[in-house]
């Protein structure tokens, strides 16, 4: 099988065994070479929201108000269509009729407006988090490093934005 500059970058690995933050790393020779006794095997390819969810710490509703703004957030960031659709029949099945749904653009459109609003409700003091750990992947610890707040305390504020996520998105 030949290797492409492609095939060197890309990971087939979906799961990977990390150390368990508790265990802690001793520094002596004996231990260096032993493996850790406690690990757990990681998906490499889950998000932060999954990844908290799969270990209780979000309800069912929170990980559904956070996916629905990634879903916006992912939509609203596609590129519009350069050409035009070449469809052979229109949407609606009739010459003159109108059209089924929104088109691309404009379905690009409601949801950057939707992902705005959805910020704009969460107000400035969880937006920050909120984007952070939803839409940009980030880990719960790194985005408490990067916005300099205490360990610990970006779970709990993750889950007051989705809690008012919650209420934006009306989920029941």
């Amino acid at each position: 099988m030949s290797s492409t500059g492609e095939d060197k970058f890309r990971d087939p690995r979906i799961l990977a065994e990390r150390p368990l933050p508790q265990d802690g790393r001793d520094r002596s020779k004996a231990r260096r070479k032993k493996r850790l006794a406690r690990s757990v095997k990681v998906n490499l390819s889950e998000s932060p929201l999954g990844w908290l969810h799969a270990r209780g710490h979000l309800t069912d509703r929170q990980l559904d108000s956070g996916e629905k703004l990634r879903t916006d957030w992912e939509r609203a960031n596609l590129s519009p269509s350069v050409t035009m659709h070449w469809n052979i029949t229109p949407p609606s099945g009739g010459r003159r009729g109108a059209p089924d749904g929104l088109n691309p653009t404009e379905a690009q459109v409601a949801a950057k407006q939707r992902f705005d609003n959805a910020i704009a409700y969460l107000g400035s003091d969880l937006s920050d988090i909120a984007w952070r750990i939803i839409c940009a992947g980030e880990a719960v610890p790194a985005a408490e490093k990067g916005l300099g707040w205490p360990a610990r305390s970006g779970k709990l504020v993750l889950k007051i934005a989705l809690d008012r996520l919650d209420d934006f998105y009306r989920l029941p």
